[in-house]
């Protein structure tokens, strides 16, 4: 599938909404991101601190002792001969320094640089690709009450301000994606217009990821209260916006999403339509 980039999840944390510390271990967080590369994951996002809504920050150091050998071990086992990109999430300078030594290439970063101003310059100067998300506060605020004038078009200039900022320090532009935060200090009514306004985003010119996996938005459309039962809802979510014009996809169930995204693509694209 030539369209669409699959971004596995691979969490160590013990917090997370989606996986409820499934894969804290190393040795089964390496396990398992190596079984969503074999299933098609083309990036393998590695995060140690969970951003789900009410979150508390994880220190420095506790960060990096859980992400560097998850980093690490995926590098050298998934990402040998530039098959696989291992991915860092983290908002944390150190955090994400120590991931690209140990072999990342991506650096996904939920605040868009704003928490770290100075990463926006380590990206650049290792070269490295990077997602700018939008979030309304942090995760311990942003659903409180989150209020927009458009969503879309707020979502839009942020983000774009943010792009601005990163091209300034240095990263290249067709390094940067932008992802408009699905769930990240938003209604479920915000959330629908972003995915149904997707192509608007994708008009600042930026590759788009869409992060809709096993969120709480689809159990608010259709009961579902344990995250896992939640994919049919991320398929419907992830094919619209691939329709739209989005081309990463952030999720937990790697094999369903490209099966479906592949099914897209070959009927959206068929004869170089």
């Amino acid at each position: 599938m030539s369209y669409a980039e699959i971004m596995g999840v691979v969490n160590v944390t013990p917090d997370s909404f989606s996986d409820g510390g499934e894969w804290f271990d190393r040795d089964a967080a390496v396990t398992h991101g190596l079984q969503l590369a074999a299933e098609g994951a083309a990036i393998l996002d590695v995060g140690g601190e969970s951003t789900r809504p009410g979150a508390l920050p994880v220190p420095d150091d506790e960060e990096l002792r859980r992400t560097e050998p998850v980093v690490r071990a995926l590098a050298r086992a998934a990402g040998g001969g530039g098959r696989v990109t291992v991915s860092i999430d983290t908002t944390k300078l150190a955090v994400a320094e120590a991931a690209l030594d140990a072999g990342a290439r991506y650096v996904n970063d939920v605040t868009a640089f704003r928490a770290a101003p100075d990463l926006a310059g380590l990206v650049a100067d290792r070269n490295a690709r990077c997602c700018l998300m939008h979030m309304l506060g942090d995760p311990r605020t942003m659903q409180a009450d989150p209020r927009y004038t458009d969503v879309v078009d707020d979502v839009k200039a942020f983000l774009l301000e943010r792009a601005e900022f990163a091209v300034r320090e240095g990263v290249k532009e067709e390094l940067i994606d932008l992802d408009p935060g699905i769930g990240f200090g938003k209604t479920l009514q915000h959330n629908l217009e972003l995915l149904a306004r997707t192509d608007e985003i994708v008009a600042l010119g930026f590759r788009v990821v869409i992060g809709v996996s096993r969120k709480s938005f689809i159990d608010k459309l259709s009961p579902a209260p344990d995250p896992h039962d939640r994919v049919p809802g991320t398929i419907a979510a992830n094919v619209l916006a691939y329709e739209r014009g989005a081309r990463v996809f952030r999720v937990h169930d790697v094999a369903e999403a490209r099966q479906a995204l592949a099914v897209a693509s070959a009927t959206l694209h068929r004869d170089g339509a």
